[in-house]
């Protein structure tokens, strides 16, 4: 491919993935195989949603490995701003410094949810709680490594896939082949454009690695995260196969129109717009809010 997606399929970074079984959700380390930086990718932070309660083990075993691997950490990626999980960029960052980025859109989806949860003047929806805003095509380092940003909305109107030498990180543009694409009905998403989207991803070369931010199992299969984009070509049962925009777009509104709110979704948003910080009441205690009847 030419500009803006400037692939190198001749970098191979070494990717370790971690399943957090709570939210069916894998974050990465992505390191550059000459030098020691690294970033991460979609991280989580534990919220038992009933009792109230934060937690950091899943961040601190990402801590762990960092440390462990005598690595340096240069970027906490963000996908998308997430609709089943919360980011514990902020909590990563202060152990290990880095930048936090995400979609340039994220300005759109925090107009959106800031209007949801009413929130007031203080809360800016201006992305500045991120440290990089990327576009598309946007390009950055991983010490040696070039990496670069694909604008894949359809999901959410601030998905990025993120591609480094001969691995992208998908964020929920798509599952694995069995596991299909996400769904398009949250506000801001559309299936045809997601549909367009995906065929960006796989207008990457065939032999890219694809990792997933979330796996089901489905069947009961063993949960997996890697991908190519042939067998994603090949054998996604939503886009793979020649299948059309019309077929898609057919078949993902009537889909989406059965599923439920995923479990997490008023947390995460709150968290999650604001780049994983948790939201203060007026006395500076955390605090999330439940809208009522708004999603």
């Amino acid at each position: 491919m030419t500009d803006p997606y400037p692939v190198r399929m001749d970098i191979r970074p070494d990717v370790q993935a971690f399943f957090d079984p709570a939210t069916n959700t894998i974050s990465y380390i992505v390191k550059d195989p000459t030098s020691d930086a690294c970033a991460i990718v979609d991280s989580v932070m534990d919220i038992d949603y009933a009792a109230g309660r934060i937690t950091h083990d899943h961040a601190d075993e990402l801590i762990r490995q960092v440390r462990a691997r005598g690595l340096r950490l240069e970027w906490i990626i963000e996908t998308h701003v997430h609709a089943d999980h919360l980011s514990a960029a902020p909590y990563i960052q202060q152990q290990l410094g880095g930048k936090i980025g995400i979609g340039a859109n994220i300005q759109v989806v925090q107009e959106t949810f800031g209007k949801v949860f009413n929130e007031g003047t203080e809360f800016q929806r201006d992305g500045s709680q991120f440290d990089r805003l990327f576009h598309d095509g946007d390009r950055y380092m991983v010490g040696n490594m070039p990496a670069f940003a694909i604008y894949t909305p359809g999901h959410t109107p601030a998905c990025m896939v993120h591609v480094t030498g001969d691995a992208a990180f998908v964020g929920d543009t798509l599952f694995m082949p069995d596991g299909g694409s996400a769904r398009a009905d949250f506000p801001g998403g559309d299936p045809a454009t997601l549909y367009d989207s995906i065929q960006k991803v796989l207008a990457l070369p065939d032999e890219m690695r694809l990792f997933m931010c979330h796996d089901y199992g489905p069947d009961g299969r063993e949960i997996a995260w890697e991908t190519t984009v042939a067998e994603q070509k090949a054998h996604n049962i939503h886009v793979g196969g020649g299948k059309t925009r019309d077929d898609f777009v057919r078949f993902r509104t009537e889909r989406d129109a059965t599923l439920e709110m995923p479990r997490l979704i008023i947390p995460s948003l709150q968290v999650n717009m604001r780049a994983g910080e948790v939201p203060r009441d007026k006395d500076g205690r955390p605090m999330l809010k439940v809208p009522l009847n708004a999603l």
